[in-house]
């Protein structure tokens, strides 16, 4: 049946993150300070990577492209939902969500993808050290990161071009707080079973792909660490590790639990859970995790300072 006989809806009610009116004006000040910290963050670290010519190697070349993804895949996000806590109006277009969907997912998508591509950086320069400015010369990294966002542009298309397909002729309403693939699969008067497949199985695929790449990488690193001889420089080596692995779990573990289930068995509550981890706190948390803790990032954040205060 075509979607242009069936649908009805020209616009979507956004339930929102909570009902209850005495949390909105809380939740709103969180969200917003969390997403001050995010665009902040990861705006500053391309700005200091970009301004600082020691920093201009593969491992800060990801690292830029990572913050830029966060702030772009938390900017589709996180502006809605801010507006939702202090507006009665939930409403959003036909058109727009289906936008949102679709850039969410290339930045959501591009992030896995990115995060493996990182990993690997790490494999090369600690375990092939003489031979790292050869694996992950300029080109290669480019191609990288050019794969990267590639896998993510054609992924989107394909889910949102299932969803498109779908009629939505009943209730408008997508209980969430944006608008993503499960909800709007909830709603949809149409046979959803090829629109759960392409979930698990383009989901799965991209999910064991990039984490199996991560722990691979990390097994080999791990492997390397325990040969080096200093307590200190083992101690220190590990210290990063499990920040960027704490990370990669919180990140896929929100995903895992959101989308690698039928769409039936997930609870309202525990999908908005699970995205509040990937839309919101991992973009915050990325720039602390892998910059702050880093004393080359330190540095050049304080040589800037000082330049800036000199002149």
């Amino acid at each position: 049946m075509s979607m242009r006989n069936y649908s009805t809806v020209t616009e979507f009610l956004l339930a929102g993150l909570t009902d209850q009116s005495e949390l909105q004006l809380p939740l709103f000040c969180l969200f917003l300070g969390i997403y001050l910290v995010t665009v902040v963050g990861n705006l500053g670290m391309i700005s200091i990577i970009g301004l600082n010519s020691q920093l201009h190697t593969p491992m800060y070349y990801f690292l830029s492209s990572l913050s830029f993804l966060d702030v772009c895949y938390s900017s589709v996000i996180t502006p809605k939902m801010l507006a939702g806590f202090l507006s009665r109006d939930k409403a959003i277009s036909y058109s727009g969500c289906m936008a949102q969907l679709f850039f969410f997912c290339i930045f959501v998508i591009s992030e896995c993808y990115m995060l493996a591509a990182m990993a690997y950086d790490r494999y090369a320069a600690i375990c092939s050290p003489l031979l790292y400015n050869v694996i992950m010369s300029p080109r290669v990294c480019s191609l990288l990161v050019a794969a990267v966002f590639s896998i993510g542009f054609t992924d989107a298309v394909i889910h949102t071009g299932c969803i498109l397909r779908l009629s939505f002729c009943g209730s408008n309403i997508i209980n969430h707080y944006f608008c993503d693939i499960v909800p709007l699969i909830k709603i949809s008067c149409s046979n959803t079973y090829i629109d759960e497949l392409l979930i698990f199985v383009i989901g799965g695929f991209n999910m064991v792909a990039t984490s199996l790449t991560i722990i691979i990488s990390y097994a080999f690193i791990v492997s390397s660490i325990l040969q080096i001889h200093s307590e200190e420089g083992r101690s220190k080596a590990f210290s990063t590790c499990s920040s960027h692995l704490t990370a990669v779990l919180i990140f896929y573990g929100s995903l895992m639990s959101m989308y690698l289930k039928p769409a039936s068995s997930t609870s309202v509550t525990q999908e908005k859970a699970s995205s509040v981890f990937y839309t919101t706190v991992i973009p915050m948390l990325n720039p602390l995790i892998y910059s702050l803790r880093n004393k080359e990032v330190k540095n050049a954040m304080l040589k800037l300072i000082r330049r800036k205060i000199s002149s």
